[in-house]
């Protein structure tokens, strides 16, 4: 082979080897694209409820209504909620909010505030009788 007719062999093949690994990439380009439009879908194509999913509302402590509970402040988002907890003494608000915000039992409850364990879960029942009472009235 002559020097010349060599060096246009490895041209072309050069430029075979080209082309095959640009078809190559073009080819796995679009089945990239194809699994991905199999798997996504737009915005326009959601339903209001999936939109609603998505979504992310900031919350600030602003917000919130705060009940100061052994020295710890909780807050409550749901305004009729914290309109009836504030309507209630402050001994049974504080008795609902160890319960459910602390996850408190009502021995642990009747141990810290001093109480016996069947007043604890007297007062925790009225109290939830009367928030039921007075969240019902206000709808």
């Amino acid at each position: 082979m002559e020097p010349r007719n060599h060096k246009e062999h490895i041209e072309h093949t050069f430029d075979s080897f080209c082309k095959k690994c640009l078809k190559r990439n073009a080819l796995d380009l679009h089945r990239t694209i194809k699994r991905r439009g199999e798997r996504e879908a737009t915005f326009s194509e959601l339903s209001a409820s999936e939109l609603s999913e998505l979504a992310v509302t900031d919350e600030y402590i602003t917000d919130k209504h705060l009940f100061d509970v052994l020295g710890e402040s909780v807050g409550v988002s749901d305004d009729s909620l914290a309109e009836a907890l504030t309507a209630l003494p402050a001994d049974r608000r504080e008795i609902v909010l160890m319960s459910y915000f602390f996850d408190m039992t009502d021995r642990e409850i009747a141990a810290r505030l001093k109480l016996a364990h069947s007043t604890v879960a007297h007062r925790r029942a009225s109290s939830l009788r009367k928030l039921k009472k007075i969240m019902e009235s206000e709808d």
